[in-house]
């Protein structure tokens, strides 16, 4: 029997997919490692689209796979950034309560914080508040003061280098089409032709479903694409945000609302929202794949979700058409936003697993398989963690494959 080409293959070129690869490498050094990233280039899709926020960790279930690799990737990220000379910033985060309501959720917030291990964490009345962030309005507010922003473009440039110095290989323009699994090989189908491994991870993000079912695997969610839509603030309203600004998110929902976020760069970002996308790469409103669409509606977890959310997704989709409500949203944080000191700047979309119930996933879900693991929930705080995640992925591989 003819070896195969590659020990393993690590299937998408986004921030944990190559993190991944990464840890794979570090592990075992001799390691014969091949990345595939469909695009021409590397990040392409929801690390390009990243706001940039190194999370602390605070909205995520103690004892989850993402709270605990949130706070560990967010150490090892800063880390990262400083031996690479990546920029980055901990410009703290304000999370504001701006009704009563509001109040018990914030405080469950806190408690949340404390058990996840963040250091600093503070609970502020309106006199703090204004101490952090003079133009911002509240009832009473959380900072966290490990939160920051981080270059992630030059995390994926830091992370493609290291990989090459390690031995990887890197193939870019390198979709897949087909995956076989024979014997104690996989053959994997490529647009640069067949290659042949041992064992194979997917981090196709957007796709990883798909992958998983190419493979075989029988996934009990599916990927459901959410578009994220930001403005900017024009240069003369960036006074009004000295680092990151939230309202306190709903619970039962994994999206944290529309928030102002100040970027490495110096600008402001305004949003996202999140509206059902028409395509799994639907940056706009006009990016349609009719196939992809009904993909997503045979999906009856999909109209499990409608049926629970239908006023949330229509507020959404109004939001999403109507400036001047997305500055409403936005007021309530900082009242001195006026409409005319924002512009629209782009989208992302966010990969999120929903389940055959209808419930939006909420932790990183890894679905391991003979010859195989796949990574098939991995949204925010994915960036962060992604150094973190890369090496869990390391070990779960070591034990499946033998490495």
């Amino acid at each position: 029997m003819t070896a195969p080409a590659f020990d393993i293959a690590v299937i998408g070129g986004g921030i944990v997919g190559l993190a991944s690869a990464r840890a794979l490498l570090q592990r075992r050094p001799q390691l014969r490692l091949v990345l595939l990233e469909k695009e021409r280039t590397l990040g392409a899709h929801q690390t390009g689209h990243n706001s940039g926020v190194l999370h602390s960790g605070i909205y995520y279930r103690p004892g989850s796979l993402r709270a605990r690799l949130c706070v560990e990737g967010r150490d090892e990220m800063v880390a990262f950034c400083k031996s690479n000379g990546i920029r980055h910033e901990e410009c703290g985060k304000l999370i504001l309560a701006t009704r009563e309501e509001e109040l018990p959720r914030l405080d469950a917030l806190y408690e949340r914080g404390v058990a996840n291990g963040l250091t600093g964490i503070r609970r502020l009345g309106p006199p703090e508040i204004a101490d952090v962030e003079p133009h911002a309005r509240g009832l009473a507010a959380v900072h966290t003061p490990t939160t920051g922003i981080v270059d992630y473009g030059g995390v994926v440039r830091a992370l493609a280098r290291e990989i090459a110095d390690l031995g990887g290989e890197i193939r870019t323009n390198g979709r897949v089409w087909d995956i076989r699994r024979g014997g104690a090989t996989t053959t994997i189908e490529t647009e640069q032709g067949p290659i042949t491994v041992r064992a194979f991870v997917n981090c196709a993000g957007l796709y990883s479903d798909l992958v998983a079912r190419m493979a075989g695997a029988e996934p009990d969610v599916q990927i459901i694409p959410f578009r994220g839509e930001y403005y900017l603030l024009r240069p003369s309203a960036r006074r009004l945000v000295r680092g990151l600004i939230y309202p306190v998110p709903d619970p039962s929902l994994p999206f944290l609302g529309v928030h102002l976020t100040r970027m490495v760069g110096g600008d402001v970002e305004a949003g996202p929202n999140a509206v059902f996308a028409f395509a799994r790469e639907g940056y706009s409103v006009w990016n349609v794949q009719a196939a992809e669409i009904i993909g997503s509606l045979r999906y009856r977890g999909l109209w499990r979700l409608a049926a629970r959310w239908w006023r949330t997704a229509a507020y959404e989709y109004y939001r999403s058409f109507s400036k001047a409500e997305f500055v409403r949203s936005l007021q309530r944080l900082v009242p001195d936003l006026r409409p005319e000191d924002v512009f629209r700047h782009g989208a992302g979309v966010r990969a999120q697993a929903v389940t055959r119930t209808g419930e939006l996933f909420d932790d990183f879900y890894v679905l391991p398989q003979d010859g195989a693991i796949h990574l098939l929930n991995a949204p925010s705080p994915a960036a962060t963690a992604s150094l973190a995640i890369g090496r869990h992925v390391a070990e779960l591989s070591a034990d499946a494959f033998s490495l």
